[in-house]
């Protein structure tokens, strides 16, 4: 999501697909299928995302990164969170 007035960005993030819990999850995959593939994929996600993240924060953009399981743990929570980000955000703009 975008909320380009207030310069957020908000990444909602798969817990698998973006390395979630990474030392736990990278040492789960070694004993899986295709442990060759999945490994270096998820870790080039991560590294794309940490470069992603740095990159819009240098251009003024704030960065929020949540997990798929907070988000469906508490989806009004996390939208409020967001809602107030924005909304100090666009304050300041």
């Amino acid at each position: 999501m975008v909320f380009v007035s207030a310069r957020v960005v908000v990444f909602c993030d798969g817990d698998f697909w973006h390395g979630r819990n990474w030392r736990e999850l990278k040492s789960e995959l070694k004993s899986r299928n295709n442990p060759d593939y999945w490994i270096p994929k998820i870790a080039a996600n991560i590294r794309r995302d940490l470069l992603q993240s740095k990159e819009l924060k240098r251009m003024g953009w704030h960065v929020a990164r949540l997990w798929e399981t907070d988000i469906l743990k508490n989806p009004e929570a996390v939208a409020k969170k967001i809602g107030r980000v924005a909304k100090n955000r666009s304050e300041k703009h």
